[in-house]
């Protein structure tokens, strides 16, 4: 699943375009921008001055084609000869390529003066930017004065101008997600959030400084969510119907605080026909996103797909629908059994002469390990212990599927490698539990993993089981057998099993004969 990420200057991708196409087809905000002022308030009434814009690259906003706009009720700031903070008194009543901003009070021609746009939310020097941002229709940045778009600049007297001219200087980065996918399920699905999680601050209240030129203060606001969509065509969010990326499609973007961030992107689809919402992770390495520039994240979108051929009775030498598999015109079910179009087979393993029943060996008191394929590799109980005690995570949202059908439900589990004092020998009390006909549960919290923890993880998903020829409790249930059978009851084997709220490993009542996942660890991401 290939991610990308580009970055642009916004002033060195309005030149360089130009120079290629001779107009200027560029993304977001430009960042050479000329306002006119009338330090003598002669332009209709003496009590304002007039900061003019009349060139169509001059703001925050910017349509697909490349031409710049300023957007209704956008307004600047600047301090006058008297230190006072002065709004402009007015401002665009809709989208506009040229505005005269009224702004009171005195100005001298041969001052400096410096211009602060603080965004819609903005006041004076002071920033917001929002962790819950909007964007009603794809590629457009109409958004990014009420998101957090700000800047500074220097303005200074212009006889050309006959006035005041700067050029702002953006102290926001931009993200610009661009998913594509070429999973078929998934075009029928539509993008309604792109959720953008960051090892540290990327959405608070900060002060545009004009000592450092920069955006200054902390915050521990670490999420922003950028929700698309609004009526009409994107009534139910941006489409998902292409192979390649396109802006045009499903282009989101994202304004965040510039920084050295670790970012986790959730990608939040909506199969509509089923009312199914869920999510598909992507982590980026760590990355510098600097002020005044913006970023292309590409992102291949695929769910994971997982075989309906790893459900075994405990220990058996062949899967439990070996012969009768649902891809190859059997009878294995493959939905929920109490949805409707799901299926029960009689075709499943009813004694010990069929190579897919369970494993009937047994000694009391001793660890009756696993002996065939299926299962003498997998993790013991004592292994199983460790993991379940370790802080598991219930991810409610994460998309996957599995034969056929679309999916959601599992568990984070540490790796092994992130849990101190993980021993195959002992279980996390210190007892071995191979010999042991012990069980215990644990809560699972529903906190995701963050930025920052990411890797430490991996994914179970919650696959359900096969009992009686029909299966049950996929999506919400999951079932994964260990190498280790019950020292004292010759028809259990332990089990690690999840479900929202709660890891646990048991035994008893947890019969052999059972359809569990039987699958090593790694094959799931654990090390």
């Amino acid at each position: 699943m290939k991610k990308t990420m580009k970055q642009y200057s916004f002033a060195s991708r309005l030149k360089s375009l130009a120079l290629v196409f001779g107009i200027a087809l560029a993304f977001a905000s430009c960042a050479n921008e000329e306002i006119a002022q009338n330090p003598n308030g002669t332009d209709n009434n003496k009590n304002f001055t007039i900061f003019s814009t009349g060139d169509p690259t001059t703001r925050t906003s910017m349509e697909s084609n490349g031409t710049f706009y300023w957007e209704a009720g956008d307004k600047i700031w600047v301090k006058d000869d008297n230190g006072t903070w002065r709004q402009s008194r007015n401002a665009p009543t809709e989208k506009t390529a040229s505005f005269k901003f009224e702004v009171p009070g005195k100005f001298t021609k041969t001052t400096t003066y410096k211009v602060y746009y603080p965004g819609k939310n903005g006041y004076q020097n002071l920033v917001t930017i929002v962790a819950n941002q909007r964007q009603a229709e794809p590629n457009t940045t109409a958004h990014f004065g009420t998101s957090g778009d700000c800047g500074m600049a220097d303005a200074a007297w212009s006889n050309a101008k006959n006035g005041f001219a700067f050029t702002l200087d953006h102290k926001a980065a931009y993200l610009l997600f661009l998913p594509r996918t070429s999973n078929t399920i998934l075009h029928d699905c539509y993008l309604t959030k792109v959720e953008v999680n960051s090892d540290n601050d990327i959405t608070s209240t900060y002060t545009l400084d004009p000592t450092t030129g920069k955006l200054i203060g902390t915050g521990t606001r670490k999420q922003i969510i950028v929700s698309t969509g609004g009526s009409g065509t994107y009534a139910n969010g941006f489409p998902l119907t292409n192979n390649a990326t396109s802006a045009a499609t499903n282009g989101a973007y994202v304004v965040i605080k510039p920084g050295t961030h670790t970012l986790k992107i959730r990608y939040w689809l909506m199969d509509v026909a089923t009312g199914t919402e869920g999510t598909i992770t992507k982590t980026l390495a760590s990355a510098t996103y600097d002020q005044n520039k913006y970023y292309n994240i590409t992102a291949n979108l695929d769910v994971k797909n997982y075989d309906g051929d790893h459900y075994y009775m405990w220990d058996a030498q062949d899967q439990y629908w070996k012969g009768h598999e649902w891809n190859k015109g059997g009878s294995q079910p493959t939905l929920y059994y109490n949805l409707p179009g799901s299926t029960t087979s009689n075709d499943y393993a009813h004694s010990n002469t069929d190579s897919r029943y369970y494993n009937e060996a047994f000694t009391p008191g001793t660890g009756n390990k696993a002996t065939h394929a299926s299962c003498k590799d997998l993790p013991n109980v004592n292994e199983l212990t460790w993991y379940a005690a370790s802080d598991p995570r219930w991810d409610r949202d994460e998309l996957w599927t599995t034969m056929g059908h679309l999916y959601k439900g599992g568990m984070w589990l540490k790796k092994k490698a992130y849990i101190s004092g993980f021993n195959a020998n002992t279980a996390y009390d210190g007892v071995d539990w191979r010999t042991n006909a012990k069980y215990n549960y644990w809560s699972a919290s529903r906190t995701l993993p963050s930025a920052a923890d990411a890797g430490n993880y991996f994914y179970l998903p919650a696959f359900g089981d096969y009992y009686s020829g029909r299966l049950g409790s996929i999506g919400q249930t999951g079932y994964y057998w260990s190498s280790s059978a019950n020292s004292f009851n010759g028809h259990s084997a332990f089990v690690l099993r999840i479900s929202d709220g709660e890891a646990s490993v048991l035994t008893n009542g947890y019969i052999r004969y059972y359809g569990y996942r039987a699958q090593k660890f790694s094959d799931f991401g654990e090390d």
